[in-house]
């Protein structure tokens, strides 16, 4: 009789350790793979989302402003290089001293690092493109309300910034980080550590078509 008691026992056992189908939880917060640590490089041709400042301090090279441009006089503002920018092929800008910058809408090909760019129009002859899924966040249950939890996902991120962070701002809809450029990667690294739907990544630059 013992015997048959301690083998229904380890019977049991077994049955219990294959899970019974109970799911494991997944703590965001322990990533395998580990954060992205650099700005995805795109695989073919891109288009700023909007227009944006082309900036020429006149010590290096020039450099397209994705995100804040400081109301100084000149401007000011950072961004990636642009590789062969020739301000002579281009009449509408401005100079202050050495400094020069433009309003554009700029198409082009991105390294992850720098601009070549193909196409440049002037923001006065530039026609927006109706709005599509990669101009606006889509956040389903926008009721009004500020998520507690997406106060706290802000401060993470801004404490540990995604490759290329232009903002990061939180809403009724929930957390929208701007970065430089990404072709999912960072998108697919907030859904997994963060949740899906809890952050939406958007792209200054953006796919051609």
């Amino acid at each position: 009789m013992l015997i048959r008691i301690a083998a229904v026992a380890v019977l049991l056992a077994a049955l219990a350790g294959c899970g019974g189908g109970t799911p494991v939880a997944h703590d965001p917060g322990s990533d395998p793979s580990g954060p992205p640590t650099a700005i995805p490089a795109a695989d073919g041709p891109v288009r700023t989302r909007n227009l944006v400042t082309v900036m020429d301090t006149g010590t290096g090279s020039p450099v397209v402003c994705l995100g804040a441009v400081a109301e100084s006089w000149p401007p000011q503002c950072s961004g990636p290089a642009l590789v062969d920018w020739d301000w002579s092929q281009h009449q509408a800008f401005e100079r202050s001293g050495d400094v020069r910058w433009g309003s554009f809408a700029l198409t082009g090909t991105f390294d992850g690092s720098s601009m070549t760019v193909t196409q440049a129009i002037a923001a006065a002859l530039y026609d927006p493109m109706a709005p599509d899924d990669t101009d606006e966040p889509g956040f389903p249950g926008d009721n009004g309300t500020l998520d507690p939890k997406a106060a706290d996902v802000q401060r993470r991120l801004e404490a540990e910034p995604l490759p290329g962070t232009l903002t990061v701002t939180t809403t009724p809809a929930g957390v929208t980080v701007e970065v430089v450029h990404d072709d999912g990667t960072l998108q697919q690294y907030v859904d997994r550590r963060y949740g899906t739907g809890t952050v939406t990544v958007l792209s200054a630059l953006v796919p051609v078509g």
